[in-house]
Order: structure tokens, then sequence, then C-alpha cells
């Protein structure tokens, strides 16, 4: 029977069953389409390493006698939207069974189902092959559950596959989270190994999205494009990692640093999220490290480096299954303001903003506390409406596909879920920035001021946001602290906070 197989741009993965398959009537189809490009602004590093890596997984699958079917964006039959193209190719070929892998993001659920209510053919839908979880594996286990806590999960993951627990069913090392140990300031004083790096020309796949008009943000140098772009230069960055930068990540994976771009990170999510890498190959290499290195490789850089994998990844997807699609719509704290016109162009005078944007643009990249505390702690503080910042968090970053970019926005971030994911807004002052980076030393602001001429605009943002949502937060009880300290400031005081931060706020608009 002639089959039509559909393989979108972030379903990638190698190791599928479909591929054990052989057969001259299975056609895979994939393709570059303007219905991709055109939902959001995207940066240009990101459409180009995702059209790079389709086109280098259709060449793998011909290699491997498959029969394909690629749509450049510049294809002359190319109808640039899912449904269009399907629907032609099933005609031309006299297709008479349609198959697909279930999307990861739901507006393609959608779709799709749509579209095959619409063909009078046969149609299925299989799993990706992927993740540890399915759609539905976090609403079970917190069924009947008002509060979703990413650790409760975590261990619950931990245990179900047997990842770091010793034959008694406990915790290696005899710690379930090694948090504590991972926030570390970067002094200089360790060396950064060398990233690893490639080298490729896509001046051809730049060229066709420039030609065809796509909108982008961000910059790029056509012959020094350095993400991966298949399967073997993802292996060969997973291995770099756990050679070269996994003995330092646990410590220094909230660190942040001007003249560092990527510390000690592995830069494999675009590789993960694309799945031309296996949560589980990913996490069994590091374990594999570890187990061998002991002594150069410490419990709680691995550790953390499962946690963000097995834990907050796996996670975020069940709370988007589980949310949408109300999620998207979530703006719990009632905020309003746009998002800086700078945030595109990193056109700031605050020094950690500065640079988090500036190599956001350069390199489509900033890690979790910098999208979490300074980008997504400054939107948050400036009480900018979460539809601004979500849109820009899922253009700009490289890794950013919908299921993961989303609950980490508006939930972690911009607690727009109203503490769903977060039990309280991960804001902060000034302190916490200085605390884990090296940006105030050369800031034009000063971090220990909190008013006044010169002061952090951070600071006097922190306990603005708290008094305008001091009613909403009154009852949190891991807000009361804080709440305190913000009870004791003087009348006098308080105006001159609120009177500093509306200031600064209207001036992001101008």
């Amino acid at each position: 029977m002639k089959t039509l197989r559909l393989i979108l741009g972030d379903q990638l993965n190698h190791k599928h069953s479909w591929y054990r398959e052989n057969g001259d009537e299975i056609f895979y189809f994939i393709a570059e389409m303007r219905q991709e490009t055109d939902y959001t602004v995207h940066h240009i590093q990101k459409i180009v390493a995702f059209f790079e890596a389709m086109s280098k997984f259709a060449n793998w699958l011909e290699s491997h006698g498959k029969r394909v079917i690629y749509y450049r964006l510049d294809h002359r039959e190319n109808q640039q939207n899912l449904a269009g193209n399907i629907k032609q190719l099933i005609k031309r070929f006299a297709i008479r069974k349609f198959e697909y892998q279930l999307p990861d993001e739901y507006r393609l659920d959608q779709q799709l189902k749509m579209l095959t209510r619409e063909l009078d053919i046969e149609c299925c839908a299989y799993d990706t092959e992927h993740f540890f979880t399915g759609r539905e594996t976090l609403s079970n286990i917190f069924l009947g559950k008002k509060i979703l806590l990413m650790e409760k999960f975590y261990r619950h993951m931990r245990k179900e596959h047997g990842i770091l627990i010793t034959p008694r069913g406990e915790p290696e090392g005899g710690k379930w989270n090694y948090d504590q140990s991972n926030r570390n300031k970067w002094k200089g004083d360790l060396a950064v190994p060398r990233q690893c790096r490639f080298r490729k020309d896509v001046s051809n796949t730049l060229a066709r999205i420039q030609q065809a008009g796509v909108k982008t943000i961000g910059e790029i140098t056509p012959e020094g494009f350095s993400w991966p772009g298949d399967r073997k230069d993802s292996l060969k960055m997973l291995q770099h990692f756990c050679n070269h930068l996994l003995p330092h990540f646990g410590d220094y994976q909230d660190a942040m640093d001007p003249e560092e771009t990527y510390l000690f990170h592995s830069r494999l999510s675009f590789s993960l999220n694309c799945k031309l890498l296996s949560p589980q190959e990913v996490i069994d290499a590091a374990i594999h490290r570890w187990r061998k290195s002991r002594r150069t490789v410490h419990i709680n850089q691995v550790e953390g480096f499962v946690r963000q994998i097995l834990g907050w990844r796996e996670y975020m997807r069940g709370i988007y299954w589980r949310e949408m699609p109300g999620y998207m719509h979530c703006n719990a704290l009632q905020n309003r303001n746009r998002l800086p016109k700078w945030y595109w162009t990193a056109d700031t005078d605050m020094n950690c903003l500065y640079h988090t944007i500036k190599n956001s643009l350069d390199h489509s990249y900033a890690h979790h506390i910098q999208r979490l505390m300074v980008t997504g702690n400054f939107a948050l503080l400036t009480q900018t409406h979460p539809d601004q910042i979500d849109a820009w968090y899922l253009g700009i970053y490289i890794d950013a596909v919908q299921w993961v970019e989303m609950p980490n926005t508006r939930g972690m971030s911009q607690f727009a879920d109203g503490g769903l994911i977060a039990t309280k807004p991960y804001i902060s002052s000034g302190a916490y920035i200085n605390k884990m980076s090296n940006y105030c030393r050369d800031c034009k602001y000063n971090v220990n001021k909190k008013t006044g001429e010169g002061a952090c605009p951070f600071n006097y943002l922190y306990w603005n946001f708290l008094m305008e949502k001091y009613a909403y937060f009154k009852g949190n009880p891991r807000m009361a602290m804080v709440l305190s300290l913000l009870d004791k400031k003087s009348k006098k005081e308080r105006q001159s906070i609120r009177h500093q931060a509306n200031s600064f706020i209207r001036s992001m608009s101008k």
C-alpha cells in the first residue's frame, strides 16, 4: 500500500522504528515551510539550524534506501503549509495511507488532527519514541493534586527508570538533589575548556531564507556556523561535554560572566529538541563518564545535569500537555506593559541585560539562569505582558520549541500561571545577579544603591513590584518574609521607590 510518512523538523530521530522497515511504497516527506518560519519571528541561526538538520536527515534516509520527498523553501510545488503539501502529495502519488509521528506542539497536533479528518484515506499516528514520558504521564502522577512539585516528579522519574539509584532504591551519593552545591560564582581562576565548534558553510541555506524574504532576528556568520547539523556532530558535542565540561558543570551551572558565552554548559539542547540525540543516551553518557572518573567528576556535577534532562525537561513537557490550550493565555498577575525595544538590539546600559541579550542575538543562546534571572526577571519586574516575553523567547533561542519554552516562560519565569509550577515568583534585586555573575563590576549602575541617581534598576523595580502585587502575594507563605521587610519601609522610602520605578518603566516605551 502506498504510504506517505510525515517527518517534522523536530522529529529527526535516527533510531525510530519506522526506519527498520523497507519498501518502495513508503514515501518520507520533509518540508521547509513558511508556515513554520512565520508563526513567530525566529532567530536566523534557529531557522538555518533546523533547515540544515532536516536536509542532512533527508540525505541520511536516502543513503539507507528510503524514498524521500524533500521540499526546500523555494521548491516550486511547495504550498508553504502542511495541509496543502500533504493533500497535494496524496493526489500526486496516489497515496492510500497517511502516517505521522505525534507532534510536540499543540498547534501542529491540532492541525494534523483536522487534516486527518478531511482525508478520505487511512491515517495513523505514532509516538516519536524519544521521551521518557508520554503526554499524560505527569497528569497521572499528580492525579487529584493541585500542587505539581517538580522535585516529586523528578524523584519518581529517578526511581521509575533506575537512574542514579542504588540497588536498595536510594539516591546515589545519599541525596536526591545537589542544587545547593551548584551555585558557585565563576571568578575566572578556573580555565573554561574550548567549546566544541563546527565551522560549516551554510551560505546556501542562508541565501534561500533571505531570498524568500523571511523576517528574522539576530546575527549569523555563514562560513562559521557552529551548531551541530546532524547526529554525528551531536554525538561529538556530547562526548566533548562529558570529557571536558562535565567535571565542573554542576559547580558553575548558575554562574554568569560577560566574557563567557557558554561557560561549562553542554549546548546539547538543540540536538535534543530536534531529536538528533535521545535523552536516554545523553544521560547514559554523562553517568558513564562520572562512574569512570569519580575522582575528577563529583556527583553534584552529574546529578545537576541529569536533573535538567530527566527532571525539568520531561516535567515541562508534562505541564504543557496537561494545561494546553489554556496555558498560552495565562496572565495571572495581569501584567500589561510592552517589552522594551532594546530586547532586539541590546542597546541598554544595564550590563547584565546588555551581555545576556547581546549573546542571545549573536549566538541564539543563553543558559537557564540568564533567561530566568536576567531577561525573565527584568520582564516580570517591569510587569511585561507574558505574550510579549513569550514571543521573544520562542523566537530568539535555537532550542526554543513551544512545549518546552512556554511552560518555562509563563510558568517558571513570569508566574503567569499563578503558581502552578513555581510556588513563588522568581524575582530578585541586583544582589542575586551580583552574587552569581561578574556583570555588576563594570556596570554604569551601582548594585549596592537602592534608589536615586545611579541606583541599579533591579533594586527599585524589585520593591516596586512587591508593592504593586502585594495583595496578590499576601497569603503566600513563601513570600511572607520579604513582604514583612516591605512593611517596615517608611512611607517616604516607598514613594521614592514607586516614583523611580514608574519613571523607568515609562522610559522603556520611548
